[in-house]
């Protein structure tokens, strides 16, 4: 048959799939053909260009790399990155693409060098190639192949002559039949994005080798076996190999079991031995790892013992190179994870560039690698018709990516599942590739999400699935299946949440509420947070500056915009807020406070106790350690304990800061396993008791004045006779009124799962965004203080906020004013509300750089869903520091529990303001919530990139009693009820000191 871009047929022309050993692992000669090659761009397949043309005046294009990213970050020579998340960019008649199909010519010279070696097979090999391409030399059609994030190899051996210099041609589509399989959420972006090779195999080479590295936990004893195998036309015949352990001191035949004493591999201690696997003509050494993965009565173990899956799902990903990712980006990505207590990554959703797993062997991730395989675009209103999981003219397609898998990657160690694909619906294909993954690796349970009855598959895996749900999977009291056989199957298995707490923009929120459910309950292995890392692309705007690209920024016709921006890291890779909390929730040893005024010390390790670590604990108030300490205590793998201050620590008086009782969990010193990622003094776990609150503010007695124009005057604060703030602190007031919106956060915008409206629909819904004020009445009280009333409200709705102010000097400190606020709800209000406080916005052309010292949660932002990152003490930031500048725009930068903050200006001067009482519905808490901005919310509702955000003269603070949580709503589910904020009456005591 002819194949074509629109043909659904195997890669023809191919060798036999075979095992990627690590980069100079293999004695086998190997040349790279990275570097600049001929190119050109044509709007078709049909080229017209003869295979035989070389392209001498050609523009020259890396490779690795992506035609569309060629002239990135200013230029886009080859046309331009397009994101989908779900849905197909063309019509959905597969396996037809549309005509306007970009098509990528490339040409380079073959030489074989002087020294190539004699005899043996010279393959070709592309490590990745999007999405469709066909392969010449010479003017010969050799090959066509596809499973663009999949390995393709070519015999050459008789079509290169030494001393010859031969053409090389590929032609490649941007969409093919092959784009209905990967329908993956990410750029659309083409080209040969990874490696290319020449590869010399010698007779009798090491094509295949298949490690069977189990450990026996009850003995301490690791089984070795070596299978290796050549390529012989087709297929792969066995070849004798000497197999050694150097290290043990062990030598055997191929196929033969040895057995020793060994340190076992697990993510916690990624031990590995050299095994040195050998035949006449090539020897390969590959890293091993000795461990065993089983299932037994539901739960998932790794070496005997329970383990839970604290994961993200990684992209591959470069701001500036896309998925054409380099070994220090791979390196980067790894050691990121290990210091932020991520212990799994799910390879979503295609196998990663094998250095990656390398890299995981070495420093300890355990690996879900996924099948290159997404048709999302399918689930429709007529429910996935024409699927190909469920057409058997693609079973051998799919089953040839899976095979494809599994050969390159099962020697690794740290792969302890293998998943079939992702959102890409059932169907007779899914038994297909499940039963080609067993024939070649019964050792790995399989996973795939999109069976929920697990009929096929080894685990049971959703995605999304709300708290309360996971809680009834947990208990094994889910809603049951209709077939008996398949229900009772299924509540055997352990779950995986193989995507939750949606980490788009700010967020996530809830995480701690997840991983408090994998904890409690053995059923539950873990879950992988949506996603590792922002895929924000580098590019310029007309003026020159440089930002994160999403959906849209290229001009496409069709894209799904902000959702590309979903990640724990932002694209250059800073770590957000959302990565700090996971490392907080995720620490292996977790500390947490108890009702009783205790702390709970849990040794979350599988497989080691704490001795490596110090139990460390200070006593502070603001920025004075008042005493410090270590506690005796190891705990071993598992267990916990519970403690407390010392019996006589002295407490001091409360003072105008909390006192705070700190234990961390440091590690004292990195040995050789742990020693890229972990330095002496990194932090494993942290919590705190609150055991001295602040002071009470002394009630003020001073009086107000009244001005010549019939104004007031209260200390630092200066008001007009409609009882408008007009000043503070000598700096104007541009603004002064209760508040109730925010510019909403990506998770605010969508409705999340199983609901109605999103939050800021609801919130808009009483025009919470177009609030003003009404003044009422304006009166100095017999104690002197001045009294305002007001209605807070905005149009089209007869909901509102009755408000009294309450401004009075303070007699001692006559550069002081106290405020209280008294909020009163008035009418229906929707299920929840976005804050409660007071906004206020002083004159302050330098905001950006002011400074802000506080007493309260830090250092970074919290929210009422992810606070577990967030420590009480003393903390300092500038105003722009402050920001986190997400890639798209939105609330962001709120400290919680401050119960001092001292903002200091450019010009020397400064306010402090002191929190007293603050109550939401006759509830007490310590302290306010703080946010400081040198724009209005206004302002950042509208930026749709961070440096359309501009200083506009003022510092725009909002001094809240509480705001609402972030939750998953953008992919997932929204503000859980423990974190919701619904109106309810507010008292707030503040005040301010002129400096």
């Amino acid at each position: 048959m002819t194949i074509t871009h629109e043909t659904v047929a195997v890669p023809d022309g191919v060798v036999a799939p075979r095992f990627r050993p690590p980069a100079g692992a293999s004695s086998a000669t190997t040349v790279s053909l990275d570097g600049d090659w001929r190119f050109r761009l044509f709007p078709h397949p049909d080229t017209g260009v003869d295979r035989a043309e070389p392209g001498e005046d050609w523009d020259r294009l890396a490779v690795p790399g992506h035609w569309q990213l060629a002239g990135a970050p200013h230029s886009w020579p080859y046309g331009v990155p397009e994101y989908n998340n779900k849905l197909f960019p063309f019509p959905i008649e597969p396996p037809h693409v549309p005509d306007d199909n970009p098509t990528g010519e490339y040409r380079t010279t073959l030489r074989l060098p002087a020294d190539w070696p004699e005899g043996g097979r010279t393959l070709l090999r592309f490590e990745g190639v999007d999405s469709w391409f066909q392969v010449s030399l010479d003017g010969e059609l050799l090959a066509t192949s596809h499973g663009s994030r999949l390995p393709t190899e070519i015999d050459l051996t008789d079509r290169l002559r030494p001393g010859t210099d031969h053409l090389l041609a590929v032609r490649v589509t941007k969409w093919s039949a092959m784009s209905y399989a990967e329908d993956q959420d990410q750029w659309w972006l083409s080209g040969i994005f990874r490696s290319v090779s020449l590869e010399h195999r010698p007779a009798g080479a090491l094509d295949d080798v298949r490690v069977h590295a189990a450990y026996d936990h009850a003995t301490g004893t690791g089984t070795l076996r070596v299978d290796a195998a050549s390529v012989v036309g087709a297929g792969l015949d066995a070849v004798a190999a000497q197999v050694t352990v150097p290290e043990l001191g062990l030598a055997a035949a191929s196929g033969e079991e040895i057995r020793a004493a060994v340190e076992p591999w697990s993510a916690e201690r990624p031990r590995l031995y050299d095994v040195v696997v050998t035949t006449d003509t090539e020897t390969v050494t590959l890293s091993v790892g000795f461990r065993t993965v089983s299932i037994e009565d539901g739960v998932f173990l790794v070496n005997g013992r329970p383990v839970k899956l604290r994961g993200v799902n990684r992209h591959e990903f470069d701001p500036l190179r896309g998925r054409s990712v380099t070994p220090e980006r791979m390196l980067e990505d790894v050691l990121l994870m290990k210091r932020h207590h991520i212990n799994a990554v799910r390879t979503s959703h295609y196998p990663p560039h094998p250095h990656f797993l390398d890299l995981c062997d070495r420093h300890g991730l355990y690996v879900i690698d996924e099948n290159d395989l997404e048709t999302h675009g399918f689930e429709d209103e007529r429910g996935w018709e024409g699927n190909p999981v469920n057409d058997p003219d693609w079973t051998e397609v799919l089953v040839d990516r899976v095979t494809r898998m599994v050969r390159r990657d099962g020697h690794h160690a740290s792969i302890v599942l293998w998943s079939l694909g992702n959102e890409a619906g059932g169907g007779i294909n899914v038994p297909a590739m499940a039963d080609a993954v067993r024939a070649l690796d019964p050792s790995r349970p399989i996973h795939y999400e999109g069976d929920w009855s697990s009929e096929h598959v080894d685990v049971y895996s959703r995605m999304y699935a709300e708290s309360e749900h996971v809680d009834l999977i947990g208990q094994g009291i889910e809603p049951a299946l209709e077939r008996a056989d398949a229900d009772a199957r299924r509540r055997g298995m352990p779950f995986l949440q193989c995507e939750y707490a949606h980490a788009m923009g700010n967020g996530p929120g809830g995480l701690s509420d997840y991983d408090a459910l994998f904890d409690r309950y053995p059923r539950l292995m873990g879950g992988f947070i949506w996603e590792w890392i922002d895929h924000g692309l580098t590019r310029t705007d007309a003026d020159g500056n440089l930002f994160s690209a999403y959906g849209g920024d290229f001009g496409e016709r069709f894209h799904d915009g902000t959702f590309i921006a979903d990640g724990l890291l932002l694209p250059d890779r800073t770590p957000s807020p959302g990565l700090l909390e996971t490392a907080a929730v995720f620490a292996p040893v977790r500390i947490d406070a108890q009702p009783d005024g205790t702390l709970l010390v849990r040794n979350r390790y599988a497989f080691r106790d704490t001795s490596h670590a110090e139990l460390r604990w200070t006593l502070h108030r603001g920025e004075e350690e008042l005493a410090s300490g270590l506690l005796d205590l190891v705990l071993e793998a598992g267990a916990e304990a519970v403690v407390r201050p010392p019996a006589d620590l002295a407490l001091p008086e409360p003072g105008d800061a909390p006192v705070w009782w700190t234990l961390r969990a440091v590690q004292q010193k990195a040995d050789a396993l742990e020693e890229a990622w972990l330095e002496t003094g990194f932090v494993l776990g942290a919590g705190q008791l609150l055991l001295v609150e602040p002071a009470p503010l002394v009630a003020p007695s001073g009086r107000v004045t009244t001005g010549a124009d019939g104004g007031y005057v209260a200390g630092p604060a200066r008001f007009d006779r409609r009882g408008d703030l007009r000043s503070l602190a000598g700096r104007e007031v541009h603004a002064f009124r209760v508040d109730g919106w925010r510019a909403p956060t990506d998770n605010d915008r969508r409705a999340g799962m199983w609901r109605g409206l999103s939050d800021a629909e609801v919130w808009r819904s009483t025009s919470m965004h177009l609030l003003a004020e009404r003044k009422a009445g304006v009166a100095v009280s017999e104690a002197g203080a001045l009294e305002i009333d007001a209605r807070i409200a905005g149009p089209t709705t007869r909901a509102g906020f009755a408000t009294r102010y309450t401004w009075q000097p303070v007699t001692d400190a006559p550069d002081a004013v106290e405020l209280v606020v008294d909020i009163q709800p008035e009418g229906r209000w929707p299920e929840s509300v976005a804050r409660l406080g007071v906004l206020l916005a002083l004159d302050e052309p330098r905001a950006v750089d002011a400074g802000v010292r506080w007493t309260g949660l830090g250092p970074d932002e919290s929210y009422a869903d992810s606070r577990a990152a967030a420590l009480g003490g003393a903390w300092e930031h500038s105003v722009a520091d402050w920001q986190t500048r997400y890639t798209h725009p939105q609330e962001n930068g709120a400290r919680r529990g401050v119960t001092s903050a001292v903002l200091s200006f450019a010009d020397g001067s400064g306010l402090r303001i002191d929190s007293g009482e603050v109550t939401i519905g006759g509830r007490p808490q310590v302290g306010f919530e703080l946010s400081l901005r040198p724009w209005s919310d206004e302002a950042l509702d509208r930026a749709a990139h961070p440096h359309e955000l501009v200083p506009d003269g003022r510092l725009w603070l909002h001094l809240d009693a509480a705001q609402h949580g972030v939750g998953s709503a953008a992919c997932g589910p929204g503000v859980l009820p423990n974190a919701q904020l619904h109106v309810a009456p507010v008292r707030m005591r503040l005040r301010f000191t002129t400096l």
